[in-house]
């Protein structure tokens, strides 16, 4: 397939450059695509879709990093935001939908007791660690996974001084003994053990918890009076409507959810037991910001879990990700390509597994050139999301263009 056309884009991130510090923050930069085949900036989305300022369109595999639940544009969402909008959205205090969404989420949420709004997943992951230390009076934080870039947790520690991480240890997805491992050497000293109940760990395969694992998890986590915190942010609403929580029946003492409860507007949440939350009652953990509470986001949260209820929308993603994932196994199978498929129906990956000759990279790099060109939108470092408004015809040619891609790669790097 020929290179797509970026004349626009390209101007747009030559401007950037200039403007603003790498051209984009973070993990949108193009070093994390494949420079040069990607573009440098997105214009428009409906549904399943999204288009590029050249007007290339592309099959939205990425669903920006995992918000997009639904799909790009829901007119329903859109509409009660902007009716809330014209009765205003930031004020001195809350506003009564507050008292909505937390009724809504205690209803379906397992863990739920108490809970309430920040912006981010980072913002959560921090607040929940920040009372967890607050509720045990303990320092020390066992992670697995990705919790966001704030101090405590960023696997980049450039301009970070060691005092703000050194209390954080980190063990290993599907392995207890890691984790008992680190408990025996910090006996009495862990606040929080913080795992993300999917395994999602960078440029990897995505695992599904082992028989066991979250139930082992759940048990040191009680035997050592350390607080369980699921960072549900990516698999809140789509692994089931109450999270991994409820589909692998092991109700964590706090969890965050993110991305997905709004179908793009900015919300997080952090909720749990009411007693842990109790150092935010008595005003021995301080949390606040001024946009926390806006109700905008609030409100595309409540219209979201309606239409994710309404019409079953994660069972709907299941059963369209498991035939998706069913063919595209016997794809990769008779491709002759070296591909790895992982992950749950809701979030495949494919990886390519390092050999001895190195060409994994390579094919790689090629196969994901190869899909974008034909229209395919993924991340080669980050597994994909499949969306509601995906329709079985997007989900066909995804197949079809992830077996042309493959066909190229044999082709070249055989």
């Amino acid at each position: 397939m020929n290179k797509l056309n970026f004349t626009k884009s390209q101007e747009l991130w030559n401007e950037a450059l200039d403007l603003v510090p790498g051209g984009v923050l973070g993990i949108r930069r193009p070093y994390n695509f494949v420079p040069g085949e990607y573009p440098y900036f997105l214009s428009k989305g409906k549904g399943g879709r999204i288009w590029d300022p050249d007007g290339n369109e592309y099959i939205d595999f990425l669903c920006a990093y995992g918000p997009i639940i639904l799909g790009h544009c829901e007119p329903e969402i859109d509409e009660a935001v902007a009716e809330q909008a014209s009765r205003g959205f930031c004020f001195n205090l809350c506003q009564p939908v507050q008292n909505e969404l937390m009724k809504r989420l205690k209803k379906i949420i397992p863990c739920f007791e108490q809970g309430f709004t920040v912006k981010t997943g980072s913002d959560a992951a921090t607040a929940a660690t920040r009372i967890a230390r607050g509720f045990t009076k303990r320092a020390k934080i066992l992670r697995c996974g990705y919790h966001g870039w704030h101090d405590w947790c960023v696997e980049t520690h450039g301009g970070i001084p060691p005092k703000l991480y050194e209390d954080t240890f980190e063990f290993h997805y599907n392995d207890i003994d890691s984790l008992e491992k680190l408990l025996a050497q910090n006996k009495g000293d862990v606040a929080a053990i913080i795992i993300t109940p999917v395994g999602h760990p960078l440029a990897k395969p995505v695992e599904e918890p082992k028989p066991g694992f979250l139930e082992g998890v759940r048990r040191l986590a009680t035997e050592h009076g350390a607080v369980l915190i699921f960072d549900e942010i990516r698999s809140g609403f789509r692994v089931s409507l109450g999270g991994a929580q409820e589909r692998y029946k092991v109700t964590p003492d706090l969890a965050l959810f993110g991305k997905a409860i709004a179908n793009g507007y900015p919300i997080g949440i952090v909720c749990g037991r009411r007693d842990i939350m109790k150092p935010l009652t008595d005003g021995e953990v301080f949390i606040s910001s001024t946009f926390f509470p806006n109700s905008l986001e609030i409100v595309a949260a409540l219209k979201t879990v309606e239409i994710l209820e309404r019409e079953k929308v994660p069972e709907k993603i299941w059963e369209r990700g498991t035939a998706f994932l069913k063919s595209v196994h016997e794809i990769i199978h008779s491709s002759g390509v070296p591909a790895h498929l992982s992950g749950i129906p809701p979030m495949p990956y494919i990886t390519f597994p390092a050999d001895p000759e190195k060409k994994y990279k390579e094919r790689r790099k090629l196969f994901f050139t190869e899909a974008v060109r034909r229209g395919l939108f993924m991340q080669p470092y980050h597994h994909s999301y499949i969306a509601y408004r995906h329709t079985d015809e997007d989900l066909k040619q995804a197949a079809n263009i992830i077996k042309d891609s493959l066909a190229e790669v044999k082709k070249q790097i055989p």
